[in-house]
């Protein structure tokens, strides 16, 4: 699938693996981390205008609202240049939310589109179908003053998914499961590709987990097939026509691998590797100081319903700070009317704005030395949340929340009997 997107973009009738080509652009993205650096570079290109209004977009939600004098100074700068350019696309507090999340529910992103972002989450959009890919700032840069971007093409492992997930049991446990099968580097620079069966039992919610964490196994890019489910989405959330590539019956393939669904359990990452997984059977008594329920992973309507599932009628342990962050203000509002954050403030957890602040460590949720956390988050490397004496572990929602209602990393089928 992702040879023959990228052949499309490139004007070419097919590519192979190691090919380097030039790529024609649907979509460019900044957030307020990476987008400043690629300003000043755009800025050296002495190009007057961005190839394309509508083609970039730039997401203030790292730092944002803002932190901190310099976190203000950086949003400044790309509200500026975005107004100087003309750009359609810039979202900023009360309009903003978690880029990853914001994207696909803005329908700026729909199957058969090649997508590159100064994020290396922007693998997330292969849950529709597109191919995309996080690359460095100068390389935003170069794609906002021309549309284009250099690629040397990945080949590909093949996921096929069987059965149906368990309950309780989410694309975040299936991810951290993957990951932990083939390690951090088990995909490098490989597009990961699913398909199957299996894959009617996975919501989109799921699908974009999955795809935003293909670059914790070290790929290029993570792409799922086009279905019923995809196509409703970008229905419902966009008016472009989506392009649908299927991959040919004798596509080559590196490995493929075949996955049953029903014998997938609740997966927690412990420190420092999202690799290092585990299951309940093989997990004792670890007590824990703040979860964290949020971020481009895991933020989305789905996430916070498993959450307010666990959390309804329960209190949070005492001395466990319990952090819920929705992914966009249209998820925030949905889970207002559904009742979700009056669940949520009842248990003793606290519900922030859309913002990826705790996951990398920035705002609103740092980690002390000696201090765990149970998060929702993609990486949990040294140091990533706080302290390079904290631990992070990485688990779904109803992990996370079962957690912090235990106060320790709890299977939620156990707290749930």
């Amino acid at each position: 699938m992702t040879q023959k997107i990228l052949a499309a973009h490139a004007g070419l009738e097919s590519v192979q693996s190691g090919q380097l080509i030039m790529v024609n652009l649907d979509m460019v993205l900044g957030n307020d981390i990476t987008s400043p650096v690629a300003i000043r570079e755009f800025d050296r290109l002495g190009k007057k205008n961005v190839f394309d209004n509508d083609k970039v977009t730039m997401v203030m939600d790292h730092f944002a609202p803002n932190k901190d004098i310099k976190a203000a100074e950086q949003c400044k700068m790309c509200r500026d240049f975005c107004e100087e350019k003309s750009v359609t696309n810039f979202y900023d507090v009360g309009e903003m939310g978690i880029e990853h999340a914001l994207l696909p529910e803005k329908g700026l992103v729909v199957a058969g589109d090649a997508v590159i972002g100064a994020d290396s989450h922007t693998c997330t959009y292969g849950a529709l179908g597109a191919f995309s890919t996080g690359v460095g700032s100068t390389d935003m840069a170069c794609g906002m003053a021309i549309g284009k971007a250099w690629f040397k093409v990945p080949s590909a492992i093949k996921f096929v998914l069987r059965g149906k997930l368990r309950k309780y049991v989410s694309g975040k446990d299936l991810i951290l499961h993957i990951i932990g099968m083939i390690g951090v580097d088990g995909a490098l620079y490989r597009s990961m590709e699913f398909s199957g069966d299996g894959l009617a039992s996975l919501s989109m919610d799921d699908r974009l987990c999955i795809a935003n964490m293909a670059i914790e196994a070290g790929a290029k890019n993570g792409i799922f097939e086009v279905d019923d489910i995809t196509l409703d989405y970008i229905k419902e959330h966009s008016s472009r026509t989506p392009v649908i590539y299927t991959a040919d019956d004798d596509a080559e393939y590196e490995r493929v691998i075949e996955i049953n669904l029903d014998e997938v359990k609740s997966t927690v990452a412990f420190p420092h590797l999202p690799e290092n997984a585990r299951t309940f059977d093989k997990i004792g008594d670890i007590k824990i100081d703040q979860v964290v329920i949020g971020s481009c992973t895991n933020g989305r309507l789905e996430d916070l319903a498993a959450a307010a599932e666990i959390l309804k009628g329960r209190k949070v342990a005492r001395n466990v700070r319990t952090i819920i962050i929705p992914a966009t203000q249209k998820i925030y509002l949905e889970a207002m009317e559904k009742g979700y954050l009056k669940i949520f403030i009842e248990s003793g957890a606290v519900v922030s704005t859309p913002t990826c602040g705790p996951c990398l460590g920035g705002h609103m949720g740092i980690l002390a030395a000696g201090e765990r956390a149970v998060a929702t988050t993609n990486r949990n490397f040294v140091g990533r949340m706080g302290h390079p004496e904290s631990e992070v572990y990485l688990a779904s929602p109803a992990v996370a929340a079962a957690s912090a209602v235990a106060g320790k990393l709890a299977d939620p089928a156990e707290i749930m009997l």
